[in-house]
């Protein structure tokens, strides 16, 4: 098996050529194969002397083509070598468009057999992601390598990047409708990813969130009822998902109205602005729905136990009486701390029980809805903060400017 020695900062792109000619006519004999290789071995310098990167890469990659649709006839790290090698060509094109060109035609060649060695694949897309110093340039291969990922089946490889996508789009600065489409890919990724049920609600939700309500949404938010559904039934089914703000978003909103939807929005909104009561004359009518869509009658109360504890915080002065805790969960009075404890567990409340006098004290508690209200008097608090520490400053310097006063008093009448 030949080796890539590098030696001169051109001989690796010439040596690859010279490998991958080599093999593409070996089974023709040394009277065909060797004119070939020497033909194709000019050419390519050629294009390096004349500073011809596309025609380079070109040329590469239809050298390469045999490794890529064969590639069982050479190991791993010598596909991914190569690979690397024509990959490098980007950082020697003579203008950004070129290469993106250059991307371009890298990118359509890795993606043309997604089920075969999609993990090596995926690699060498990353390798050319972090070369590329255009953000369009990144995008655009972050895309095709989430293309790769779905088709190849190989989401376990692509799936831990996804936590730096905040980042990623930051520096992509792509628009609003390709911000949309890489959060539908990703949600689709996620979908039937077994331990992902936070992630793949969580990028529903940014998906959902690319729908402003503006006249150039009006054509196609239409598109997004399914997604928008499956977020709400996503968020009803979960056991650890205690915040949603679909009610606020143009995407979910427009289901309130929808023939075929609208019982679906009914229950998110249930789970968000209402009580355990409204739930249980809901299923009572609608049971039927909720089965369609495998909901759990059990869990169901469950969580919307707790989503009523929420209410109760919302709207109490610090303090809940045990007894509005058992109306609202429709519960025993020896139940009412077990359920406490479920919501400190959950991290959605925080309190102290005082069992004297049969109250619990929230000092903290999970909005469901996180909305402009919330917004505002999360704001209102803060201005309170700043009053207060303010005040408190001021004491302190005034105390300090008396105490200063008295020992100087003090020291003229020791004097």
């Amino acid at each position: 098996m030949a080796t890539i020695v590098n030696t001169t900062e051109e001989e690796p792109m010439l040596a690859v050529v010279r490998f991958t000619a080599e093999l593409a006519w070996a089974d023709a004999g040394p009277e065909v194969a060797d004119p070939e290789v020497t033909r194709l071995c000019l050419e390519a310098q050629e294009h390096v002397l004349a500073g011809r990167w596309l025609d380079m890469a070109s040329l590469m990659l239809a050298s390469a083509d045999l490794l890529l649709t064969s590639p069982s006839r050479v190991p791993d790290k010598d596909l991914e070598c190569v690979l690397s090698v024509i990959c490098s060509l980007v950082t020697k094109a003579g203008s950004e468009d070129q290469a993106l060109q250059i991307t371009d035609i890298i990118c359509a060649k890795l993606t043309q057999q997604p089920d075969d060695k999609p993990a090596l694949r995926l690699k060498v897309l990353f390798s050319l992601y972090n070369l590329l110093p255009s953000p369009y340039g990144k995008a655009f291969v972050y895309k095709k390598a989430l293309e790769l990922a779905t088709a190849g089946k190989a989401a376990e490889y692509i799936i831990p990047s996804f936590k730096n996508i905040d980042s990623f789009v930051s520096e992509w600065g792509i628009g609003n409708l390709e911000q949309r489409e890489l959060y539908l890919a990703i949600t689709r990724i996620l979908k039937d990813h077994k331990g992902m049920t936070k992630d793949y609600f969580k990028f529903l939700n940014k998906y959902l969130a690319t729908f402003k309500g503006s006249d150039d949404d009006s054509a196609t938010i239409g598109d997004a009822k399914e997604e928008a559904v499956a977020a709400i039934i996503e968020f009803v089914k979960s056991s650890n998902l205690f915040q949603c703000d679909l009610l606020n978003m143009s995407a979910g909103a427009q289901l309130e109205k929808d023939e075929k939807y609208q019982l679906v929005y009914e229950l998110l909104k249930i789970f968000l602005t209402k009580r355990l009561d409204s739930y249980l004359e809901f299923q009572t009518a609608n049971s039927a729905l909720l089965k369609d869509y495998g909901l759990v009658h059990e869990e169901c109360i469950t969580k919307m136990r707790l989503m009523s504890l929420l209410d109760l915080s919302s709207h109490c002065s610090g303090e809940i009486p045990y007894s509005a805790i058992t109306e609202s969960l429709q519960i025993n009075d020896d139940e009412v701390e077990q359920w406490i404890v479920k919501a400190i567990a959950f991290k959605i409340l925080d309190c102290k029980v005082d069992q004297l006098n049969q109250t619990i004290i929230v000092s903290r508690h999970t909005e469901r809805i996180f909305g402009m209200p919330q917004w505002q008097g999360l704001r209102t608090k803060l201005g309170v903060w700043r009053g207060n520490i303010a005040s408190a400053i001021n004491t302190i310097q005034a105390n300090k400017v008396t105490e200063e006063g008295t020992q100087a008093m003090h020291g003229l009448m020791i004097r």
